[in-house]
């Protein structure tokens, strides 16, 4: 049932390797130079992320762990919920995107 540990300490090293430490810079200040244009929803962003590394926790530990059927599904069941939020915030900071680029930029001297 749970497969080879190997494959899922790959994909957690590489998920972790990949996506965690943007996710946890973007809240702290800091923006990759490739996403500076698009400011409104990038905390959104970066939470749904980090909702996306509490999928790949949840589904990938009990696995190494050799856990019984009951658990793992248990930890599935609460990695869908990881990633139902995730999807959530990342439609938030698309819309919130989007209401940015409508309204423009703000006009010199407006404030």
């Amino acid at each position: 049932m749970n497969g080879n540990p190997l494959y899922h300490w790959t994909a957690l090293a590489v998920f972790t390797a990949l996506a965690l430490p943007w996710s946890v810079a973007i809240p702290a200040g800091w923006t990759p130079p490739w996403m500076r244009e698009r400011q409104a929803g990038m905390r959104l962003r970066a939470y749904g992320m980090l909702c996306m590394y509490g999928l790949a926790l949840a589904n990938s530990i009990p696995r190494i762990a050799d856990a019984s059927i009951d658990t793992v599904l248990a930890f599935t069941n609460v990695g869908l919920g990881f990633g139902a939020a995730a999807v959530v915030l990342f439609l938030l900071s698309a819309r919130k995107d989007a209401v940015a680029r409508r309204a423009g930029p703000a006009e010199p001297g407006e404030g």
